[in-house]
């Protein structure tokens, strides 16, 4: 007998329990156990206390899909990334996740991989699922075709990207300002003779940061050298060699800024083997505060901060005022910060705005 009761008791917990098996069991109208289970309507506390013993006894769960487009949402945001190596979309991504989690809005993550069919065909999954927002991001900052979700009305928002349609909204680091904290401060502790080795030079962050590099020298009176400047690809091997051109080239210089942080560590090694000290006799700066390479330098390196996670978190929080009707349009640049370590003279971790 214990046997039988068992087994029917397992086959009723298999079945989906409905609203209808909740008003069945409360003695109450479908109404309103709607009523009592989504907090809407007059009634009495010991009802509503009742009906939701009832659901939660029964193991009932609302259909919040139905529910959501009824009211006109699904409470779901699409993020389309070109970012398959994380270094980027990973800390944006939880910032906009804490700043839609709030809201109880959830992110579907889909990687494009750089494959326009595979991004339209994530698209139309997206515009499928009636998604409330798309956020677009990208493993760099540079213009892309603009995404095409038609007459729907869906607000998108660029993050991490952009594009050159004047009617979108694009939230991008502050590279310009980022490059003049690091160049003001080595002027401020004493460098003058301060070399650039940077990135491609199509994109556009290895221009503005070079940009901010000349002007901040301009500002203090110091002289522009172009054989200081060096541009290549952002790989560790690019900063080895190119410093290796550059200290032989001209010994006077005392200081190097690099385009990331994967060049600053080439450069530390090669100053090594040049049997110069870091930082008392040339001070290195790097990008990206990639924590992996800059805390692990020898010496730390010191690194300007892109403040991804923010950057992500100012992202989200736009996206919302503009699923509820605002019109966001034009270029945002977040600004970012400096973190000092050892390898321009301070051991201390200070944040400079």
């Amino acid at each position: 007998m214990s046997s039988e009761v068992s087994n029917e008791s397992v086959s009723r917990q298999m079945q989906s329990v409905t609203i209808h098996d909740v008003a069945r069991e409360a003695g109450v109208s479908i109404g309103t156990v709607s009523k009592a289970l989504n907090g809407q309507g007059k009634l009495k506390s010991e009802t509503r206390e009742r009906i939701q013993e009832v659901a939660a006894r029964l193991g009932f769960r609302p259909n919040m899909m139905a529910q959501n487009l009824l009211r006109g949402r699904s409470y779901t945001v699409g993020l389309l990334t070109t970012d398959s190596y994380g270094r980027f979309s990973i800390p944006l991504m939880k910032g906009i996740e804490d700043a839609l989690g709030t809201a109880q809005i959830l992110v579907f993550l889909c990687d494009a991989r750089d494959d326009a069919q595979r991004e339209r065909q994530y698209i139309e999954t997206l515009l499928s699922k009636r998604v409330d927002g798309i956020i677009v991001t990208s493993r760099r900052t540079d213009p892309r075709p603009a995404i095409d979700v038609g007459q729907t009305g869906i607000p998108v928002l660029y993050a991490y990207t952009q594009v050159k349609e004047g009617n979108a909204l694009c939230i991008l680091p502050d590279d310009e300002q980022g490059a003049r904290l690091a160049i003001e401060h080595l002027v401020e502790h004493g460098r003058r003779h301060i070399g650039h080795i940077m990135g491609p030079s199509h994109f556009e962050s290895t221009q503005l940061r070079q940009k901010a590099v000349r002007q901040v020298l301009k500002e203090a009176g110091l002289a522009t050298h172009e054989q200081r400047f060096l541009s290549g690809p952002w790989q560790e091997s690019w900063g080895y060699n190119a410093t290796q051109f550059l200290i032989t080239s001209d010994p006077q210089v005392d200081a190097i800024f690099c385009g990331n942080d994967q060049i600053a560590r080439g450069t530390i090694d090669m100053l090594r083997e040049l049997g110069r000290k870091v930082p008392d006799d040339i001070a290195v700066i790097g990008f990206d505060n990639w924590e992996i390479i800059a805390a692990s330098s020898r010496p730390p390196l010191t690194t300007v901060d892109l403040d991804i996670y923010h950057l992500g978190q100012l992202a989200g929080s736009r996206l919302l005022t503009m699923i509820d009707g605002s019109r966001e349009t034009g270029v945002i640049r977040h600004p970012c910060h400096l973190v000092i370590r050892a390898s321009c003279g301070s051991h201390d971790l200070v944040p400079i705005q």
